[in-house]
């Protein structure tokens, strides 16, 4: 079904990402079904991106900014994977200049969201934990020079590669290539320096997460005297943490993928429906989920979304209130 197939110069350390496949109808159908859910959870979050913008109060409130980003950047992630995902179907070559800026957006992109949602995370904790200064530490001009950071935070690993393939050699935009960011790649020590960056993301988003969380389940527990009010917190958090952990799987694709080829090779039709799997399951899926789950448990945000949706069916548009 599949041959390995890779461009003369590949590194020997690296194995092949891009097969050449037979176009039956098994395939076509998993094409289809991969780039149809993309584009479909575009749309569902260019339509709440849209009902964000439709009201000021989520205009200046940080909370609503940092998700306002999380959409745009993940349904620009989901677009430039689907772009790369088709080029390597086709079995296209392309110029390496192109190739670079996908990555690189593909890249920080991949990044930015559980960056974001760790900068969520604490400023809800600075809203709970801290409400009488919370006004002052969370302002929309304090939240727009986070976003600032999350973006330098992780482009830094993929310029450092960017940089380092233009220094070994200068005419490497020229070159014609299959797309994947391992092309990036000139040294094994590349891939311990990635892998070190993915898990110095994880950790440090894991452990902002639990903290901040941990410390929102106390201050409510000591503060709340009804029973039902902090298990409708506990369930908040447990949705907020079931979202984390969806995004925080896509971590592991690239692991998956290595693994898959060492263990089973690229020989056999196992390996590329493996593959595909672990490209829809493991990379797609959590970032199509992930921004609606917030928005579905966001009363404020979740009606106006239900009222675009439905290409403005109601007869009223919802009200905003925010808490």
């Amino acid at each position: 079904m599949a041959d390995s197939n890779g461009t003369t110069g590949d590194a020997s350390f690296l194995h092949p990402q891009v097969f050449k496949l037979d176009m039956d109808a098994a395939t076509s159908t998993e094409t289809a079904v991969a780039v149809l859910t993309s584009l479909f959870f575009c749309f569902v979050n260019c339509v709440m991106l849209f009902a964000l913008k439709s009201k000021r109060i989520f205009q200046e409130t940080p909370r609503y900014i940092l998700f306002g980003h999380m959409l745009m950047n993940d349904s620009v992630l989901l677009l430039v994977t689907t772009i790369m995902y088709t080029v390597a179907l086709c079995f296209l070559p392309i110029p390496k200049s192109i190739c670079t800026l996908l990555v690189f957006i593909s890249y920080c992109t991949f990044f930015n969201t559980p960056l974001t949602l760790a900068l969520m995370s604490l400023e809800r904790y600075v809203a709970i934990c801290f409400p009488l200064r919370h006004c002052n530490i969370a302002t929309p001009k304090r939240t727009g020079i986070a976003i600032g950071i999350i973006w330098f935070l992780s482009s830094i690993n993929i310029i450092a590669d960017i940089i380092l393939a233009l220094s070994v050699n200068p005419n490497y935009l020229a070159d014609i290539a299959f797309c994947t960011l391992e092309k990036l790649f000139i040294a094994k020590w590349q891939i311990d320096k990635s892998q070190g960056f993915d898990v110095l993301y994880f950790v440090s988003v894991a452990v902002i997460i639990i903290f901040t969380y941990i410390s929102i389940m106390m201050a409510v527990k000591s503060v709340s005297s009804d029973k039902d009010s902090a298990k409708k917190a506990l369930k908040t958090v447990l949705l907020h943490l079931i979202q984390l952990g969806l995004c925080l799987t896509s971590f592991l694709y690239a692991t998956i993928e290595r693994t898959l080829y060492t263990v089973i090779g690229s020989g056999s039709s196992l390996f590329i429906n493996l593959r595909y799997l672990n490209y829809l399951v493991v990379l797609i899926l959590p970032r199509c989920l992930s921004p609606l789950i917030y928005g579905m448990r966001d009363e404020a945000v979740w009606p106006l979304f239900k009222y675009f949706f439905c290409y403005c069916s109601g007869k009223v548009k919802p009200s905003v209130i925010i808490h």
